[in-house]
């Protein structure tokens, strides 16, 4: 017994347990071992106080306030039957957009709209020729469509001659150097 004032007793009163590190009750402010801290271990008499919870809507994510002495379950389920905003027989539809391609019944997600007609299509039907689209500047067909891809995806030959020589001709001058 070096130290006789080091520690404290726990202060429920079916413990009395030395403890070195002891916990004080914020609602009672009494000490209490590890086993006896909580409000509901030592029956803390003021821990309505402190131990408030506030129920929470199921459906919406909303707290509801309650009064003092009313049951949550109750409050919840009048909140649900009267105030809810999110009923559960009434689901957000989350395909809105329709396809505008006559005779598709399909539905998504986002807005696929094509940039010559502004109709809103389907994933199927979002390319102009998938659509038979003949508004905007000029009506687009297969061929046309083909014709336009090719032309523009391969450089000329003169151009990749050229570019190749240049190269060359580069190289040659730093092995010179």
């Amino acid at each position: 017994m070096e130290f006789p004032d080091l520690g404290k007793h726990c202060s429920e009163k079916t413990c009395n347990q030395l403890d070195f590190l002891p916990l004080k009750c914020d609602a009672c402010k009494q000490d209490f071992c590890k086993d006896h801290f909580t409000y509901t271990a030592h029956k803390c008499p003021y821990a309505f106080k402190k131990d408030v919870q506030v129920p929470v809507c199921p459906l919406c994510n909303n707290p509801i306030p309650i009064k003092k002495g009313e049951i949550p379950d109750v409050v919840v389920g009048e909140h649900i039957d009267r105030d809810c905003k999110s009923h559960p027989g009434r689901r957000e539809k989350i395909f809105t957009y329709r396809c505008s391609k006559e005779g598709c019944r399909r539905k998504e997600m986002l807005r696929v709209a094509c940039d010559q007609c502004h109709g809103n299509f389907c994933i199927q039907h979002r390319h102009p020729l998938d659509h038979s689209c003949t508004r905007g500047s000029r009506p687009i067909t297969a061929a046309g469509c083909s014709a336009a891809g090719a032309s523009g995806s391969k450089p000329s030959a003169a151009l990749h001659a050229l570019s190749s020589s240049w190269l060359a001709q580069r190289l040659r001058w730093k092995v010179k150097r």
